[in-house]
């Protein structure tokens, strides 16, 4: 973390716990950096820690919900904030501190209340309502809550991605599936409701012998595995996310019905994945998404041939309810795992690299269950191919092709062009960043690296040059996270030797700082500087505002022309710069920006003086691409301070050498002589 991100941290800090007054944040920084260690938060330490707050906590049952429902999102940096927070309820100071500023503020909030507070009254009706009417009303209520909160926020959900991902590419809008793709319900497999295969009239189940009740309930399971109704046990209606819920005719026999209990959690789990895979392969979810929920539908295929083996069986009288849980037993752990991973992507809302996050991770939390890391690790394979090809594109070509937006490096539209007048260079800052929420956590080390690999490249390709890693292989997904850091560092120095390559050899940067820079910005060139001098002597003199600033340029070309300096090859790029503002108050400008005092150092009159050519004068040069990444506004502002102070100091040394001059010459006449002439 930089000294500038420290900074505003603690500022943010201070900000909100209302601390004013003190030493400031400069106290608090020099601690922080002072005491920072490469300490990183183990699963060991994590899990102590929350047991800590726990058990400091007033409410544990709440916090250790709320820390699984995080969890359960994959929510970055989780067990580092746990492990701060335990260390806080260590420090009785702090938590003093803390106690007493939560009182002042929630006294704030309620005097605020108060102050804005409005009683209102509820009329009173005579009209009333029947009970059907109200069971009606009820009814109508139920269905519409039900309707808004399963395909509204899905309609909506997709409507908000495929706008931002069309605003993005705008000149190639994704594609979208037809509407009756999402209208027509029948075509996912997943309990219709409402149509049930009990049409006629259904004989009581509790009336029928042991035997018979198995039986049918058997021929029901097999339909509920599938995701249609039967005639005994029934799907309920959900909201929201939560798990599917089943309805078992209470008539059933208690000894079936336990293990019918055992087998529907299947049931529920094939709900989940299923509900997951119709609708993470929209295209407005993202390629990484559409990768996972493919391979998890091929999982689902060898289910459904399983189910369909075990009606086979069914069919010759050979499939009994024991036999049943024991084919289906080895399926539930994985429907299990595939649901759990469903549930957390569609909790934490994940696309791209926090999808890949979220899958690296439960493949290590399956360290000591071999089968379910084989599972989780085919998984994270799949949904890493999009998301790798795109990676594979960048560090071995400098070329993004990212229209769901899920890589970890996001494209800005910039112009290089105006890289000249930009002092602090946007360009190559903010043409790529890192988006910190799509970095997969096993590439998180290697984010900046990955994201200058791109940028040397993507330097190269923009000057007309096609580059391609030699060294550039296929990234495969592996636990090995040593696999990605010789892959990404290959690629690193290729791009950077290309790069360096390219500045020094064909564009000739080291010609341009000897030559141009050192012999007219720290005056090298001593004859020019003599011919330039002599010739804008009385121009210089003038009031700034009275120069003609085609007669200086006109001066310099002569100069130029006339000194050594008319072999250096760049000195057409040499200008002339008159600055509005003497050394001074440049400087103060400089040194207040992102300051306090910015605004009142910027509004403020320059200088009360009338500045002359001598002070405002200044060289600049003209830089082209790609050197303007390194000779930008500000290296050039840097070498423009530093030579209008020299040149001013040149211009004193001159005026010294002229008295001295006159002095040397008047030493050549006699004291008596002069007097007598008076």
């Amino acid at each position: 973390m930089s000294e500038f991100r420290i900074h505003h941290d603690v500022n943010e800090l201070l900000s909100l716990l209302r601390v004013h007054g003190g030493e400031g944040a400069e106290v608090y920084i020099d601690l922080l950096q002072k005491n920072r260690t490469p300490y990183v938060t183990t699963t060991v330490s994590a899990h102590s820690a929350k047991v800590k707050i726990a058990e400091f906590s007033r409410t544990p049952e709440d916090f250790l919900k709320k820390y699984d429902e995080l969890k359960s999102k994959n929510t970055r940096h989780l067990d580092s904030l746990v492990y701060l927070l335990s260390k806080l309820t260590e420090d009785k100071e702090t938590l003093q501190y803390l106690q007493q500023n939560a009182k002042e503020r929630a006294e704030l909030a309620a005097n605020a209340a108060t102050s804005v507070s409005t009683n209102f009254s509820i009329p009173s009706s005579t009209s009333k309502i029947s009970l059907q009417e109200l069971e009606e009303l009820r009814k109508q209520l139920g269905s519409v809550t039900a309707n808004s909160s399963v395909q509204q926020p899905l309609e909506l959900t997709r409507k908000i991605l495929r706008d931002k991902q069309n605003k993005k590419n705008s000149g190639q809008p994704i594609p979208v599936f037809p509407s009756w793709v999402y209208e027509r319900p029948a075509l996912i497999g997943d309990f219709l409701i409402g149509t049930s295969l009990s049409t006629d009239t259904t004989v009581p189940i509790g009336t029928l012998p042991l035997a018979s009740q198995e039986s049918m309930i058997v021929e029901d399971l097999l339909y509920v595995l599938i995701g249609v109704d039967g005639r005994y046990i029934t799907a309920q209606p959900f909201v929201g996310r939560q798990n599917r819920a089943f309805s078992v005719d209470p008539n059933l026999d208690l000894s079936i019905k336990e293990l019918v209990t055992r087998i529907l959690p299947v049931a529920a789990s094939y709900s989940a994945v299923t509900r997951f895979i119709e609708e993470k392969s929209s295209f407005e979810y993202g390629q990484v998404n559409h990768a996972l929920a493919a391979a998890m539908r091929t999982l689902i295929k060898e289910y459904m041939i399983l189910i369909t083996q075990l009606e086979h069986l069914q069919r010759q009288g050979l499939l009994s309810l024991q036999k049943l849980w024991f084919y289906i037993q080895p399926t539930m752990r994985t429907l299990e795992i595939l649901a759990s991973l469903a549930t957390s992507v569609d909790k934490g809302e994940c696309m791209g690299g926090s999808t890949l996050s979220l899958l690296h991770d439960k493949t290590f939390n399956y360290t000591g269950d071999s089968q379910a890391q084989e599972l989780c690790l085919y998984l994270t394979k799949a949904a890493s191919v999009p998301y790798f090809e795109i990676l594979e594109k960048w560090i071995y070509r400098g070329i993004i092709n990212d229209p769901y937006s899920e890589f970890m490096v996001e494209e800005h539209e910039l112009q290089k062009e105006k890289i000249q007048e930009d002092y602090n260079d946007k360009y190559w800052d903010q043409r790529y960043t890192v988006v910190q929420q799509q970095i997969p956590s096993f590439l998180q080390k290697m984010a900046d690296k990955i994201l200058s690999t791109g940028k040397y490249l993507n330097v190269v390709r923009e000057c007309g040059r096609d580059v391609t890693c030699p060294v550039a292989k296929e990234v495969i997904y592996t636990l090995k996270e040593r696999a990605y850091v010789e892959q990404i560092e290959k690629a690193y120095n290729y791009a950077s030797k290309v790069l360096l390559d390219f500045l020094m050899e064909e564009k000739e940067l080291v010609a341009h700082l000897s030559r141009s820079i050192k012999h007219y910005f720290l005056m090298d060139q001593g004859d020019f500087f003599v011919h330039f001098m002599d010739l804008t002597e009385e121009e210089l003199k003038k009031p700034v505002d009275d120069i003609i600033t085609t007669r200086l340029e006109a001066l310099l070309e002569l100069a130029l022309r006339m000194s050594t300096a008319n072999t250096d090859p760049f000195k057409d790029d040499l200008k002339i710069d008159l600055m509005p503002h003497d050394l001074i108050t440049q400087l103060l400008r400089v040194l207040a920006i992102e300051t306090k005092q910015e605004k009142a150092i910027i509004s403020a009159d320059p200088t009360e003086l009338t500045l002359s050519g001598l002070e405002a004068f200044s060289f600049d040069y003209i830089v082209k691409w790609p050197l303007s990444l390194i000779i930008n506004r500000k290296a050039l502002t840097r070498y423009q301070m530093l030579f209008r102070h020299m040149f001013y100091c040149k211009h004193v040394e001159r005026q010294l050498c002229n008295v001295w001059i006159s002095n040397k010459t008047a030493k050549q006449f006699s004291l008596h002589s002069t007097c007598e002439s008076l």
